[in-house]
């Protein structure tokens, strides 16, 4: 299933009352519900029985109005998360290729692995065994997993342009009781994966933030700080079973759009962004495929940068931005002209300033100039560096040809007032 991306969309996570996996995924489903059965689809790919309830709740709390999400056996026992003593056991690896088997699509899998792997690497260092010996004891009962699996999937389809920042977070405080006896808060894997996170103390005491909730901020890294400007288009909340002093028990999503841009002399148009690696093609070969790709009617730019791949090879990466109506016919060409077995494509907008083309005739000889007037008003010009090259002399007399075009260009604009 192709998703549709989120370009220039920014969400914050406002810790209200602190972060657990429920209270995550809860949030990002209040603000878009439509993603529900992608979360419950990819819960029960990987095991979570069919007899076990799955929903996003209504949840009413200190004068607020949210979502909770319900993960329950059939005899409907309410889990909260703070009481461990009832979970069991599983296995990292177990966990690995449950998730390996399940009929979920790679990103979702790539991103569901990640995150019980950051949670595995830090079970490992507190208790000092190896990754592959990790033993899960308070995310191992149904609840996490699909807290976790269910978070992956709508991270993933929200789409790979979203931005995330967060609040500082609540770091609670007193002790819990675990499957390793009575804890201090955070518990130790959950004060390792919040490292570098900045966080407070609000004076409540407890678990404010859990592993399963350490564990999915260590993966999306938020920036922290001050969340950027821009046009508040949604929110939502996501409610834990906890009540707490005084305070909502409330994870809250803001969700952001940029402001709207002025638009003088500017145009916006859907292009289409193809992007691939190639590790094993020469480079000579390569540039070849690049300049027929680039000669293409409908290609609007061709960007090859060096990057290191798997077992870090050294490949390029490369990026083709193109008319939307042209992309398919693009990614044929890519397809033939290098050695890539897949082109990724991605419909995203942008906002262009309008140009226009003249020439002035300099010292040195005619030379053309592209103009442009920006939003504010300015007028800028740029001479074609091909004319320029051709033109008698050293890089001097090229910048001076250079200055005399552009500065006739913009003086004959001006008296034109156009």
């Amino acid at each position: 299933m192709m998703h549709a991306p989120s370009p220039a969309l920014h969400i914050h996570l406002d810790a209200v009352g602190g972060i657990a996996g429920d209270m995550f995924l809860a949030a990002l489903l209040a603000y878009r519900p439509d993603l529900l059965p992608a979360a419950v689809a990819a819960a029960r790919a990987v095991g979570v029985p069919d007899d076990w309830t799955v929903e996003l709740a209504e949840h009413r709390a200190d004068g607020f109005v949210g979502k909770r999400l319900l993960v329950e056996p059939p005899h409907r026992h309410h889990h909260h998360h703070e009481d461990h003593g009832h979970h069991h056991h599983v296995r990292h690896r177990d966990i690995v290729r449950r998730i390996d088997d399940a009929a979920l699509e790679p990103g979702v899998k790539s991103r569901a692995k990640a995150i019980f792997a950051l949670l595995a690497d830090a079970e490992a260092r507190v208790h000092g065994v190896d990754v592959a010996e990790v033993s899960f004891h308070e995310v191992a009962d149904w609840d996490s997993v699909a807290d976790i699996v269910g978070a992956a999937a709508v991270i993933e389809a929200l789409g790979s342009a979203v931005t995330w920042t967060l609040s500082s977070l609540p770091l609670g405080g007193g002790s819990i009781q675990t499957a390793h006896g009575r804890l201090p808060v955070p518990a130790p894997a959950t004060a390792l994966l919040l490292e570098g996170f900045v966080t407070h103390d609000d004076g409540i005491t407890g678990e404010r933030v859990t592993p399963t909730g350490a564990a999915i901020l260590a993966h999306l890294r938020p920036e922290q700080g001050r969340r950027p400007a821009g046009r508040l288009i949604a929110s939502g909340a996501g409610f834990g079973t906890r009540r707490l002093p005084g305070l909502p028990n409330m994870l809250r999503v803001l969700v952001l759009a940029p402001a709207e841009a002025a638009t003088t002399g500017t145009t916006a148009a859907e292009v289409t962004i193809l992007a691939f690696e190639v590790d094993d093609q020469t480079a000579e070969d390569l540039a070849v495929g690049l300049e027929r790709v680039r000669a293409q009617p409908g290609v609007l730019d061709v960007l090859q940068y060096p990057a290191l791949g798997k077992k870090n090879r050294m490949l390029a990466s490369v990026r083709v931005l193109c008319e939307s109506d042209a992309a398919d016919r693009v990614a044929e060409v890519c397809l033939t002209e290098t050695t890539t077995l897949g082109v990724r494509m991605q419909t995203v907008t942008r906002r262009v300033v309008e140009r226009q083309h003249g020439s002035a005739r300099t010292s040195g000889g005619a030379v053309r100039v592209k103009t442009a007037e920006r939003p504010d008003g300015r007028r800028t010009a740029k001479a074609e560096m091909d004319d320029l090259a051709g033109l008698s002399g050293g890089r001097r007399q090229r910048a001076a040809a250079r200055a005399e075009a552009e500065e006739k260009v913009l003086r004959d604009k001006g008296r034109k007032g156009t």
